[in-house]
């Protein structure tokens, strides 16, 4: 996977304020900043570069923070324009960018593809018009379709960003929004819980009592089902959980916020597998589970949760670690079967 080089346009081109959003605070960048320039972007790439000298893959330069499309297109230019000289010298493989789905128009996204961008990520939070509604995002289901197909013809790779812990949201709603980004079929997702922060009107409902968000626990179990799906899909996760930070964590009011709430889902899918594949075996004696080296701290669970949860209910004597470089990422097998 290419190396990313994020320049942040916080809040930038959003034409609505959501339920959730503090754009400024999400980023990591404070409040009140100045909108990027064409000398920060010039200056960004020049310094991450440094970093990915010795990288065969060539990095993508990737805009978060706002909905790029929704910008002036003069403003458009200007950003993708300051990016131009790293392609033109092949420095850069290609542009990410994320927008809105209600956002894109097939000049649009002609005029992206001119300029390098070869990635687009919706922010679709949820296929639920009710629960995009109530979050007042501005715009329905169809208009991800729409955006979806459209971004497909032109052979553009898309990626879809999805929340758990919406207002109105339901365990039902979740499971039909996974199904439905599923027959989409995106190339990557995004899954973020939703936080409340100071500023957004999320918080106003909570003080209210209007908003519960959702646990840790019940964040981790909501996120570790979708990625399960979109696994088994072939879509790959990029991320789970906002990038933590010392503007996020003094923002923070309520919510499930871990600064490790990745490796809390990753953890709980492994300690899943775990559990199955001990059931399904007979034998008496301690079995040898094999699983890949990169994944020892995966498989203990962040704090050792893991191994004090298998203590729990009496699995810890029934298997002994292996370490194989073979064996998939994020997946365990028993010592006898074929990797």
């Amino acid at each position: 996977m290419a190396m990313i080089i994020p320049l942040f346009i916080p809040h930038e081109g959003c034409p609505h304020c959501c339920s959730f959003c503090n754009q400024h605070r999400i980023s990591g960048r404070g409040e009140a900043i100045p909108p990027v320039t064409v000398e920060e972007i010039g200056t960004t790439i020049e310094k991450w570069l440094g970093y990915f000298r010795n990288k065969t893959d060539l990095p993508k330069v990737a805009f978060y923070g706002g909905s790029f499309t929704a910008l002036p297109l003069p403003r458009q230019a200007e950003l993708l324009e300051a990016v131009r000289p790293f392609l033109e010298q092949r420095l850069i493989g290609s542009i990410h960018l994320s927008t809105r789905p209600d956002c894109l128009d097939e000049a649009g996204v002609d005029f992206l593809r001119a300029h390098g961008v070869r990635t687009v990520e919706l922010g679709v939070q949820s296929m639920d018009d009710r629960v995009l509604a109530l979050n007042g995002r501005g715009h329905s289901a169809s208009h991800t379709k729409e955006a979806i197909r459209l971004l497909r013809r032109k052979s553009m790779a898309i990626g879809v960003q999805l929340m758990t812990g919406l207002v109105g949201e339901t365990r039902l709603s979740l499971m039909r929004t996974v199904r439905e980004v599923l027959t989409l079929e995106p190339d990557c997702v995004r899954i973020y819980p939703v936080l409340v922060l100071k500023g957004s009107l999320l918080e106003k409902m909570f003080l209210r009592g209007e908003y519960q968000p959702l646990s840790l626990d019940g964040a981790v179990i909501r996120a570790a089902w979708m990625k399960k799906h979109f696994d088994r899909n072939g879509i790959t996760v990029m991320r789970i959980g906002l990038q933590p930070g010392e503007a996020l964590e003094n923002s923070l009011v309520a919510g499930p916020y871990h600064p490790a709430f990745g490796e809390l889902v990753y953890g709980r899918l492994m300690l899943q597998q775990t559990r199955k594949l001990l059931a399904a075996c007979s034998s008496l004696s301690a079995v040898p589970l094999v699983i890949s080296p990169g994944d020892r701290s995966v498989f203990q669970g962040v704090n050792r949760r893991n191994i004090r949860r298998l203590t729990e209910l009496g699995l810890a004597g029934r298997f002994t670690l292996r370490f194989d470089p073979r064996q998939p990422r994020m997946s365990l097998a028993l010592l006898d079967q074929p990797l």
